[in-house]
């Protein structure tokens, strides 16, 4: 049987990029941030509908292999056409079937905001498990606005959230870094990317010696 999570996701795959201009700004930082090479090989934990992907495929220099991991079968039924050698794969983040130190770099755009604490640690173990010594990960969570015309924007929304449970539950706030630490990486940096008043919080780590 397929998971809840899943199953929500698979519902709300056919809307879900009608949201993405709100996430540009954070996704084109995630990118930039990830700064994949020609030779690296990446994996993308909750592409969805690979937008993430899009952006690295086409940055300058961008990785030969990349893979996209989802739960939803009808988000990744949703992502457009990728370079030569990227490929998607409906799978658990909690559970990646890859090999230990099988990745360059990491990316997780939009997701650990929408997990319980549990769920948090056991992708960013997954996330850690999988990742090559020095490895790079590059996370992307809803964060609380900064400035006060920036909290007048996403207030609402974000209190809303605050309040409900289901799909909603993934816009409440989350500052990531305690629990990616704790998961064996060192944080290098934090940015904070506002899009229509949507606030994110993209960190940059590596992991640690």
């Amino acid at each position: 049987m397929r998971s809840s999570p899943a199953t929500t996701w698979d519902r709300l795959a056919r809307l879900y990029d009608l949201q993405l201009w709100l996430e540009r700004p954070a996704l084109d930082r995630a990118a930039a941030l990830a700064d994949v090479a020609s030779g690296e090989r990446l994996l993308d934990v909750a592409t969805g509908t690979g937008a993430l992907l899009r952006r690295l495929a086409h940055r300058p220099l961008r990785p030969a292999e990349a893979v996209g991991v989802d739960a939803s079968r009808a988000m990744l039924a949703r992502a457009r056409a990728l370079p030569d050698g990227w490929d998607l794969v409906e799978a658990d983040a909690r559970a990646l079937a890859f090999a230990d130190t099988s990745f360059d770099v990491v990316t997780a755009a939009y997701l650990l905001h929408t997990l319980d604490s549990p769920a948090r640690g056991a992708v960013l173990t997954e996330c850690h498990r999988v990742l090559r010594p020095d490895g790079r990960l590059v996370t992307v969570t809803v964060s609380q606005p900064r400035s006060r015309v920036g909290a007048r924007l996403a207030g609402p929304i974000i209190s809303l959230a605050r309040r409900s449970s289901g799909t909603l539950a993934g816009l409440r706030p989350l500052d990531p870094r305690p629990e990616i630490e704790a998961a064996g990486f060192t944080v290098e940096r934090a940015l904070a990317v506002s899009g229509a008043g949507y606030p994110s919080l993209c960190v940059l780590a590596r992991v640690a010696p």
